[in-house]
């Protein structure tokens, strides 16, 4: 019953969070609220086993995961904060204020991959995954990653649009989550 009504709880945060971008299908946003309930649904599934046998090797794996999920986001949120700047941008009214920076950022993370708070998303489901495999978890996971891939590709297409060739280039350089890989 508490995971039950945690769900509903943390859904209605979701949705409070991405309300105007649930009316565009065509924003990154959109796949993004399903990816923040696809990670809801991992984590409530796979908390009871969260602390059972912690030291084994598959666990070790996914602490692992987990610490570089909290390392991405807070440095890619920060590297946005600092480098990116701010701008309100007429033509996606339903972005977040820290989602439109006016720069390309290249430094940190943003070196190597495009999407670090993606890639902490994604850190963060496999994470949870490792922590105890079924089917339901594996449909799960391979769902979210999926989602992120579209969301990303999806945020790739607004952001050609609106920094053009620059962030072509920044494409080229770099992978999508994870640094020489993909």
């Amino acid at each position: 019953m508490i995971r039950i009504g945690l769900f509903v709880i943390c859904t209605l945060f979701f949705v409070r969070f991405s309300w105007r971008t649930l009316k565009n299908p065509g924003a990154h946003g959109f796949y993004r609220f399903f990816v923040f309930e696809g990670l809801l649904l991992l984590v409530l599934l796979n908390h009871p086993y969260w602390f059972r046998d912690p030291f084994s090797p598959l666990h070790l794996f996914s602490w692992l995961l987990l610490l570089a999920s909290i390392f991405f986001v807070v440095q890619s949120f920060l590297l946005l904060k600092r480098r990116g700047g701010h701008a309100r941008r007429d033509e996606m009214p339903e972005n977040h204020t820290f989602e439109n920076t006016v720069q390309v950022v290249e430094v940190g993370l943003y070196r190597y991959i495009r999407h670090p708070m993606y890639a902490s998303l994604l850190f963060l489901g496999w994470g949870a995954f490792f922590k105890h495999i079924t089917l339901l978890n594996i449909v799960l996971i391979i769902l979210v990653s999926a989602l992120l891939a579209v969301a990303a590709k999806v945020e790739e297409r607004e952001n050609i649009r609106f920094f053009g060739a620059v962030y072509m280039e920044y494409m080229q350089r770099t992978r999508m989550f994870i640094p020489w890989l993909w």
